[in-house]
Parts: structure tokens; C-alpha cells; sequence
């Protein structure tokens, strides 16, 4: 791997990942990166630059022709090879990710399994795509034969968050290296160590120099100016609503494919005819999963009135058991854990929410603040779950990315429906009821691009992810997301043996020309 392992680790100091090297950058600096969990400096990461960023695209391009031209076959077997190579080091990434990110051991390593799985998925569409080259389409004339043909988009941008830092590279890197296109990967300052073991392992794996780079720093540094680079041909974007919005307007301007991946504030519908401690356990789960640092968390509760005060009960009994934990703590089967928020920054917007709620006159039913029983220095936030919300609090309408759940009521599907639809956001959505007919209408009527049934939060590679409203455009994952980085061509020949008669009709005879 670029950095060390865990145990011998003082402190990690990485580069750039360029045309198959380290590479340090341009400017000589180097950003600090946090643990969370005690507010030491775990490590540095190289702070990229619109020089970096030219770099890596340049690289990217000149590795784009020969990686493109491969078969699905080719890359396929490479990509392999990347799964193979993070699954061998699966211990250490997972030990990685749950320092960098916060969050607990056991949840790190699940997510490196989705990586793994990630790559593995692509390889088989990768292998899919040579047998779909070249396919005929019926356009109705015996005259003609056209064939379609899927090309690889060229070199792509990819710009990823820190919440999930390898799994969110992965589920971008893996479609589009299976596409063939070549990258340029951007992490986030926050987490990038495993984008760029990802790059190494990678490129141990045969993948071929330039074909995936990966430049780290801040995002107007870095992402800002590979969203304008003339020579990236799409943009893939996962983030906040506020920058998903200027690399839209940056790709606007150079007329490039964009996809995104935006914000969320979903909801979760809870009807009377539910199990309680089953209902509850994928209420906990939908918000303090990932400490609620999801995009699709389900952090608008809807409860059905009748069973409201026995949910609220269960729900303040069970989330006051979580335990704040290191995040190397390991897995325990008796109990579940929390880590820290992933930064100050963020640590400092989710207790102000909080703060919010508590002043526009939201009941806190459990958490509030620190947890009684968190270190003293450290960015933890106690599971929170406010009651009596109102539609127009902030809690309810803006997006929080921490573990604070808040609840309203409701007597109708009429009513439940139309407060959970009234948002900005479309990304992710539930509802838990024993009723199969009244499942499948709420499913139906949800604006939202997931919809989770009698559960919340579950992601497979297979399906695809992503929003309506503005929680984005374009989706990750399944044969949507990948297809996302291919462009098809329209081959269409004449075969007929006859004249096309257009404008020299047969049988016709040109007069001689006149002197």
C-alpha cells in the first residue's frame, strides 16, 4: 500500500498518484489530516493544484486511445485483479477508513466489501459489452444495416466525499475503468488515503500507467479546474447541493456530460401496523448508521399517531445503549457503536442544528449534545431524535449529515405522503407497514429515486442509486451507472445492390453537355 500499515504508522505523508507514481505536488504543501476521534494529526496529504490537476489530466490522456481500445475481456480481467488486491489487504484499508472517516471497525470493513463486490460487478459488464458491439437495430429498410457500438467516454473527473472514502471512488472508478475511460480521481481533503491505495493496488494489479490518477486537496483548488479542463469529457460528482450546482455550471460552460450526486433529507413513513422493536431498529439504523453521515439517511421520521408514544419509548430506551467508541473498537455482538463526525467543521454545523431545533422549540427526546460518556476532545455528537417537530424547522427541512433523527406525526396516508414529498430533496425514502397494498402505494407515490420497503439504507452495486429534485442527476451503480461512461455510435451502410434513386433516378440518361 502507498501508506503503512496501522501498526507501524507514525504518521502518514502521501502524494499525488500520477501516471503510475507518487508524485508530490507542484506548490510543495501539504494539508493535515484529522483523526476525528482525538483531534491528533494522523497524517498529510499532498495539497493539489490547477498544476496537478493539468498533470494528471495530461497522463490520463495520453493513456486514453490504448485503454479504450482493449475488449471488455481485457479490462475485465484487470479489474479483477483490483478486487483480488483490495480483498488481500482488506484488514488494513478497513483499519483506515475507520480513522479517517469515524466510524466504527465493523462498518469500515462491510464497505470494503462493497468495494470489492463494486469491482467484481463491472468486470462482468465489461465482459457483457463485447457481445452487445456491434448489434443490429430493425430500422425498417433491408436497404440499410445499422449497428450500435459503445464507446468509452475518454478521459473523465471524478470527484468523491468522505463519508464512504473508497467505496464512493469505487463505485465511479470501477464503471468507468470497465467503460474504458481513463481518470482522474478526486477525494475528498478529508479522507483521501484509500483513493489513493486504491490507485496503487491498481496499478499493481496491470492496470496501465495513466489510465487512473488520483489528485489530492482542497476542491477549489483541485476539483474546481478539473470540471473546466477541456480535456475531460465528462464530470462525475458526488457531494453537497452547493457544489454539485457550480460543477454543473462549470460543465454548462464546456458543454461536458455531468453526472451527480447530490444531498438528501429523506423520510421514513411508519404506519400502526408495524412490529415496534423491528420498526425501531430500522429507524436506528436509517439515521445513526455511518454516525447519519449519508446522504440517503432516513432523518425525517413520519409516525402514525396511534403508535407514536410506544416508538418514541422504544426508540429513546434503545438509542441511549449506543456506545461512542473508538473506531478500531472491535465488534461486539451484545452491543452498537458510534464514532466520532468527521471533522470540526462538520462537528460544529451538526451540534448549531441542534442548537437550532432546541430554540425553535423541538423536543429532545434522547441525546442533544456530547455523549456523557465521550473522551474530552474528539468531534461526537450523542444519537439524537427530537419530537413535536414542525414542517417549517430547520431540523426538518435542511440537510444535517450527523446522527440527529426528527419526528412528526400523522393520521392519513393523505398526510403522510404529502409531508414527506414537500421537500427540495428526491434521493431516499421509506416506509415500513404490514400492509402489502398500502407498501406498494406509498412506494408508488414517494418522489424519490430509491424507495426502501418495511426497511432502510440497504445498497447493492447491482441497482442503480441516485435522486430526483435536486438531490441530482444521473445515477451510480447497476448497468445505468455504467453505461453512464460510454458513448454509442450509429453505424449505418447501405447493402442494397440497387441505386438509392434520389437524385439520379435509374434508367435515367444525362444529357451530353453542351459545348
Amino acid at each position: 500500500l502507498i501508506s503503512p500499515p496501522i501498526s507501524t504508522m507514525q504518521t502518514l505523508l502521501t502524494s499525488h498518484f500520477i501516471d503510475g507514481q507518487l508524485v508530490p505536488p507542484v506548490n510543495g504543501r501539504y494539508l493535515d489530516i484529522v483523526n476525528p476521534a482525538d483531534e491528533s494529526i494522523y497524517g498529510k496529504s499532498a495539497a493539489g493544484t490547477k498544476e496537478d490537476i493539468d498533470a494528471a489530466v495530461a497522463a490520463a490522456k495520453k493513456a486514453s486511445d490504448a485503454w479504450g481500445n482493449t475488449t471488455g475481456a481485457e479490462r475485465a480481467a484487470i479489474i479483477r485483479k483490483v478486487a483480488e488486491a483490495i480483498e488481500k489487504n482488506k484488514d488494513e484499508i478497513s483499519k483506515k477508513e475507520a480513522i479517517i472517516a469515524g466510524k466504527p471497525l465493523q462498518e469500515a470493513a462491510w464497505d470494503v466489501d462493497d468495494v470489492i463486490g463494486c469491482f467484481q460487478f463491472n468486470a462482468e459488464l465489461a465482459e457483457k459489452l463485447d457481445k452487445k458491439q456491434g448489434q443490429v437495430v430493425d430500422v425498417g429498410m433491408e436497404e440499410f444495416v445499422t449497428k450500435l457500438y459503445y464507446e468509452p467516454m475518454g478521459v473523465v473527473g471524478l470527484i468523491v466525499p468522505w463519508n464512504y472514502p473508497m467505496l464512493m471512488a469505487a463505485w465511479k472508478v470501477a464503471a468507468a475503468l470497465a467503460a474504458g475511460c481513463a481518470i482522474v480521481l478526486k477525494p475528498s481533503e478529508l479522507s483521501p488515503y484509500t483513493a489513493l491505495d486504491m490507485a496503487f493496488l491498481a496499478h499493481q494489479a496491470g492496470l496501465p500507467k495513466g489510465v487512473l490518477n488520483v489528485v489530492t486537496g482542497m476542491g477549489p483548488d483541485t476539483g474546481a479546474h478539473l470540471s473546466t479542463h477541456p480535456d475531460v469529457e465528462k464530470v462525475a460528482f458526488t457531494g453537497s447541493v452547493a457544489t454539485g450546482s457550480k460543477v454543473m455550471h462549470a460543465c454548462a460552460d464546456g458543454i461536458k456530460n455531468v453526472s451527480l450526486e447530490l444531498g438528501g433529507k429523506s423520510p421514513i413513513i411508519v404506519f400502526d401496523d408495524v412490529d415496534i422493536d423491528t420498526a425501531v431498529e430500522w429507524i436506528m439504523f436509517g439515521i445513526f448508521w455511518t454516525n447519519g453521515q449519508i446522504c440517503t439517511a432516513t432523518s425525517r421520521l413520519l409516525i402514525h399517531e396511534k403508535i407514536a408514544p410506544k416508538v418514541y419509548a422504544r426508540l429513546k430506551e434503545v438509542t441511549e445503549k449506543i456506545i461512542p467508541c473508538d473506531p478500531l473498537t472491535p465488534e461486539r455482538k451484545d452491543a452498537a457503536f458510534i464514532g466520532p463526525i468527521v471533522s470540526k467543521a462538520q462537528y460544529e454545523k451538526v451540534m448549531s442544528y441542534i442548537e437550532a431545533g432546541k430554540q425553535e422549540g423541538a423536543q429532545v427526546l434522547t441525546g442533544g449534545g456530547r455523549p456523557a460518556s465521550a473522551p474530552a476532545k474528539g468531534f461526537w455528537v450523542a444519537p439524537t431524535v427530537f419530537t413535536n417537530v414542525t414542517p417549517d424547522m430547520k431540523i426538518w427541512k435542511e440537510e444535517i449529515f450527523g446522527p440527529v433523527l426528527s419526528c412528526m406525526t400523522f393520521t392519513s396516508e393523505q398526510e403522510a405522503l404529502a409531508l414527506a414529498n414537500d421537500s427540495w430533496a428526491g434521493l431516499g425514502s421509506a416506509v415500513l407497514s404490514g400492509d402489502q397494498s398500502r407498501r406498494e402505494r406509498i412506494a408508488k407515490g414517494l418522489k424519490a429515486g430509491i424507495v426502501w420497503v418495511n426497511c432502510s439504507q440497504p445498497c447493492f452495486c447491482q441497482a442503480p442509486w441516485g435522486g430526483v429534485k435536486k438531490s441530482g442527476i444521473g445515477r451510480d451503480n447497476g448497468e445505468e451507472g455504467f453505461n453512464s461512461y460510454l458513448q454509442i455510435k450509429q453505424v449505418t451502410e447501405w447493402v442494397s445492390k440497387d441505386k438509392w434513386g434520389w437524385y439520379i433516378p435509374p434508367g435515367f440518361t444525362r444529357p451530353p453537355a453542351k459545348l
